[in-house]
């Protein structure tokens, strides 16, 4: 996220939001009692009988591929003991009745692709081990829903490589755990690619020997890094890091101030950018090259890296010492901008020595403002409608990846991705501006981007609650598989019930503690218009996951929890202690009271009561129509008391 692109939001959503509606709506499953799973299954054909998770269930690794195998059935089995609660061994062998079985094989399988077939035991066989672990993860959703599985046979690939998250840490440090907590849970969605965005305005997360000076109190220590590399590979998840260069360097550029360092960008009336480095200066181009060098080593596992080259200079004709430097490297009849495109070319030499490919994102690409093309194996991430068109930049000869603004981006303080138009309308390849492409092969995928404008908007845990939807919505459309719901109102109940990964801080036998929605047959329990004000009735209204939507849930010494809400900071409560059906259910200023203490309580069917401590009564709304008022009222088994914790 970008100031340009902040400032940008409003215009977009007017002007291309009529445009986009003219895309065609995905395709339904038509089949029948298809596994609910996220995303959905490409092929499922029903059996006879079922299968069944007992306590003598095992995961059964096929000797002839254990080499490559049993890593994924450690953590396959580690994942099935979190979600059942006791300890499920790994062995080698033929598996037995209510065993998981894993394979490799299945001539003509795509990469990430497997088959699974379900019977009186699981077998799970990919084409590669990234498609075998895809199958795990399948067969954990379907266990999180009960331990009794269906008769079939499925096969499953997804449509596009990369399907993902970027989380920006450049402008607000996530630690450590969230980071991996999140690669889990991307896992559990088949998702593979996180993107860290490691440098902006306001800090450069990095540990870094060659320039210390530069790096944020808040960061990560290599050895950070090594552990989140760790886990994702573990996780079949590919770590991208980006240090964006040369605008949005602020931190970067304080950093060699600090140290009698000056190579910020100056104009010829004298004005100075915080965040554009000068390209002209050989110190600077000295220590762009020393952190890039220093950095390659550590991400080895990653084949890509991203230099951001974003939202650099508009007006080249006010910096002369561009020009000037352009002519002498790149001839006689160089721009000003082929000091911005030579850069970019010259970061690219030094990604490759680190065997990578480079990223980058589109808005800086133009034609005819240079002499100077970006090399043509360089991934283009077209966020933004501006420059070239992602089919030219194809015809130029690059890949791209569909980043669009609308609708992947989570921005803190600003606009949240509309995830019915995503569902309903959008596909990975309608790009920002309503560009299409001609060959859908050259777009690599699409990810969810978490922006920090505003670090201070939201907490990690409100964070990790207002992308959890986004984050399923995007993996059924990157995934690109026949939908279970032809609606996002009736795909809500779907990720509902396939729930958080076993690992998620909750998903086990532990509390509910943490930032929570509460919704009802699609509909989530709401401050209405995020209001703040002290006695306003609780309603419930369409799932956005808007903070306004948002929970925290802190268990007391009972076992019984509170319920604060994510805008207003104040909590839920029946209002005036009433003991009386039909109370209303406000918000007010945290007392501590038994009117703001619930008693959250599993059904056997799935979904939990949340019934008041000081009333014995239910949290009850009046309706699926959105507005619907919060009472309580006494338990009559209604769906409107039955609620998914999310």
């Amino acid at each position: 996220m970008r100031p340009l692109r902040t400032l940008a939001a409003a215009a977009l959503a007017a002007s291309l939001v009529p445009v986009y509606l003219l895309a065609a709506a995905p395709a339904t499953h038509a089949a029948t009692g298809t596994p609910t799973t996220v995303p959905s299954l490409r092929s499922w054909t029903a059996g006879t009988g079922s299968f069944s998770f007992t306590s003598a269930s095992r995961v059964v690794v096929d000797p002839a591929y254990a080499a490559q195998l049993t890593a994924d059935a450690n953590t396959f089995a580690a994942d099935l003991s979190a979600l059942e609660g006791r300890t499920v061994a790994v062995v080698q062998g033929a598996a037995g009745v209510g065993d998981i079985a894993l394979t490799l094989g299945g001539n003509g399988l795509p990469a990430e692709g497997y088959t699974m077939t379900v019977g009186s035991s699981i077998s799970i066989q990919g084409g590669t081990t990234t498609g075998e672990f895809w199958g795990t993860r399948t067969v954990l959703q379907m266990l999180h829903q009960g331990s009794t599985i269906t008769a079939g046979t499925a096969t499953d690939s997804p449509t596009k490589a990369e399907r993902g998250l970027m989380i920006d840490t450049g402008r607000r440090f996530f630690d450590v755990p969230f980071v991996e907590n999140q690669i889990r849970d991307m896992a559990y969605l088949k998702m593979n690619y996180l993107h860290l965005h490691l440098s902006d305005t306001f800090g450069f997360r990095l540990e870094s020997s060659t320039h210390p000076e530069v790096t944020s109190t808040q960061h990560y220590s290599k050895q950070d890094i090594a552990d989140i590399i760790a886990v994702g590979n573990k996780y079949h998840v590919t770590i991208v890091p980006e240090i964006d260069m040369p605008g949005h360097m602020d931190a970067i550029l304080t950093g060699e101030l600090n140290i009698g360092h000056d190579y910020r960008l100056k104009d010829s009336s004298g004005g100075v950018s915080s965040a554009f480095i000068d390209l002209s200066i050989p110190g600077a181009r000295t220590l762009i090259s020393d952190l890039i060098n220093e950095y390659l080593p550590l991400f080895a596992s990653s084949r890509y890296w991203h230099i951001g080259a974003d939202e650099y200079v508009t007006n080249y004709s006010a910096y002369p010492q561009l020009l000037t430097y352009a002519r002498a490297n790149y001839g006689a009849s160089a721009t000003a901008k082929d000091t911005y495109y030579g850069f970019i070319n010259w970061a690219d030499s030094l990604v490759k020595t680190g065997a990578k490919t480079t990223r980058m994102w589109n808005d800086g690409i133009k034609a005819g403002d240079g002499t100077i093309s970006p090399n043509a194996d360089i991934v283009v991430e077209y966020w933004y409608n501006y420059g070239l068109t992602p089919q030219q930049l194809i015809n130029a000869g690059h890949t791209v990846a569909n980043e669009s603004w609308d609708p992947t981006y989570y921005v803190y303080g600003g606009s949240k991705p509309n995830t019915t138009w995503m569902y309903e309308t959008w596909n990975p390849d309608l790009f920002q501006g309503g560009n299409t492409i001609n060959s859908a092969s050259k777009n690599l995928g699409s990810l969810l981007h978490v922006w920090c404008d505003n670090p201070s908007a939201e907490t990690q845990d409100q964070t990790a609650a207002g992308i959890k939807y986004p984050m399923r919505d995007l993996a059924q459309m990157t995934w690109g598989t026949p939908e279970l719901a032809a609606t996002y109102a009736a795909f809500v109940p779907i990720m509902d019930a396939v729930g958080r990964n076993p690992l998620w801080p909750g998903s086990g036998t532990g509390n509910l503690n943490g930032v929570h929605t509460l919704t009802t047959g699609g509909k989530a329990l709401d401050d209405p218009g995020g209001s703040t004000t002290t006695g306003t009735q609780l309603i419930t209204w369409a799932l956005h996951g808007g903070a306004n939507q948002q929970w925290t849930f802190t268990q007391q010494s009972d076992g019984s929890y509170t319920l604060v809400n994510g805008t207003s900071g104040l909590c839920a409560d029946v209002n005036g202690g009433s003991t009386a059906a039909g109370a209303k259910i406000i918000q007010w200023t945290c007392s501590g009271t038994t009117n703001q203490e619930w008693t959250v309580t599993p059904l056997a069917g799935g979904g939990y009561t949340v019934k008041s401590v000081k009333s014995g009564l239910l949290l009850t709304t009046a309706s699926t129509a959105d507005g619907a008022l919060l009472t309580q009222q006494a338990d009559t088994n209604s769906a409107l008391q039955h609620w998914t914790i999310g």
